[in-house]
């Protein structure tokens, strides 16, 4: 008989779950393994609310198996560690993301690329090596590999720096990789929520001059003046989208809903970069013929004199004039997810040395489910954090 997730390991863990597909959250006992010889055990403070929590206690995905703990945003303070582990003590602050597994042979492994494992395990709703099923951090206690574990500097704040562990890397890792990284750089990043506040904020950091993407006119003050962002196009106003056609380095698209991309690819230079980092529930329009080169529509002259107009020249024919906006093209359309532990340790130093945190709400664990209905029509700023260890009450 298969054991219940209050039998499965010693250590008795309290938390909150999805039974089922209303993604209704609520108390729930469960437990953890003991700390074994490489490992950290750490009482949870605080953990982010990631839109990708939704999904899965919701089952968009098609891959939930209930009960379902969320939570991939964890921060706390260590209470344990085993006896060979060799960075972190009791009574340091750290974190863990958005996995705690893998299998350590791959190629992706052995290039800090854990993310990229191919049996890379998720903090929650996964199966770990010994067969049970990881549970995240809306809950008291957690226990993961030491290397599976980030330091948190001491000057970061847990509370607003709990969701850099998934939002932060998730947009810092691309910036980095693409090269979309250097000072003077033009970036864009659509969508100013839960992950493009925090791509506004490291782009800035890095000396990237950041253009916000928004189909919303009301965020444009919010982002020029509180985020510090360089420009702003509303994406429905084709007179500034068409002005700005041609003129960025990068976007970094954060957007999780159905939306064009051919007006983004418009706003390239030649060899500009679109990297998807959200993750809509249906897939995406991806023209190719943008990618090659821009609409080009030019007027040329037939013999006999026909006047006529066409996407290329072609023989025996004289070229009359050009759209203002001419050919840019060798394109890319990438995407990229959170990023390994080595990086993610570095986007924690990084935001540590120039006080890069997300803009949070800060709530109890009864208010939870308020924060998911909330969340499914975007009313945050920009971020839910959990304050576990003041609010989450073994006896509800």
């Amino acid at each position: 008989m298969a054991k219940s997730p209050e039998q499965e390991h010693p250590v008795k863990t309290f938390g909150w779950a999805a039974r089922d597909s209303s993604g209704v959250l609520s108390p729930f006992k469960f437990s953890r393994r003991a700390t074994g010889d490489k490992d950290v055990t750490f009482r949870v403070l605080y953990c982010g609310i990631c839109h990708s929590d939704l999904h899965m206690i919701k089952n968009e995905w098609g891959s939930t198996t209930y009960p379902v703990v969320p939570g991939h945003e964890i921060v706390g303070v260590v209470t344990e560690v085993g006896s060979k582990v060799q960075n972190f003590k009791v009574g340091d602050k750290v974190g863990v993301g958005c996995m705690v597994g893998s299998c350590n042979s791959c190629d992706s492994c052995a290039n800090d690329l854990e993310n990229y494992c191919p049996k890379m395990v998720l903090t929650y709703g996964a199966k770990y090596y010994d067969g049970t099923t990881t549970y995240g951090g809306y809950s008291d206690l957690m226990v993961a590999d030491e290397h599976f574990v980030v330091r948190i500097p001491e000057n970061l704040p847990l509370d607003a720096g709990a969701p850099l562990l998934c939002a932060g890397i998730t947009v810092y890792s691309p910036l980095r990789y693409y090269g979309l990284d250097k000072p003077g750089m033009q970036v864009g990043v659509v969508g100013l929520g839960g992950l493009g506040h925090v791509a506004v904020k490291f782009a800035k950091a890095m000396g990237v001059k950041v253009t916000v993407i928004s189909t919303s006119p009301n965020k444009k003050e919010e982002a020029l003046k509180h985020l510090g962002a360089d420009s702003f196009l509303v994406s429905k106003e084709q007179d500034q989208m068409q002005a700005a056609q041609g003129t960025l380095d990068g976007i970094i698209d954060t957007v999780s809903a159905n939306h064009p991309l051919l007006p983004l690819i418009g706003l390239l230079k030649t060899h500009g970069k679109l990297v998807m980092v959200g993750a809509p529930e249906k897939p995406l329009e991806l023209p190719v013929f943008p990618l090659l080169m821009d609409r080009f529509n030019i007027v040329i002259r037939w013999q006999p004199p026909v006047v006529v107009s066409y996407a290329f020249p072609q023989r025996d024919c004289v070229l009359i004039s050009t759209m203002d906006y001419g050919m840019t093209g060798r394109k890319i359309v990438g995407g990229s997810i959170i990023g390994g532990m080595k990086e993610t340790q570095e986007m924690i130093d990084f935001a540590a040395k120039h006080n890069i945190t997300a803009d949070i709400e800060v709530i109890p664990m009864d208010y939870v489910n308020t924060a998911t209905e909330r969340l499914v029509k975007a009313d945050v700023r920009y971020r839910f954090v959990i304050d576990i260890g003041n609010t989450l009450n073994s006896s509800n």
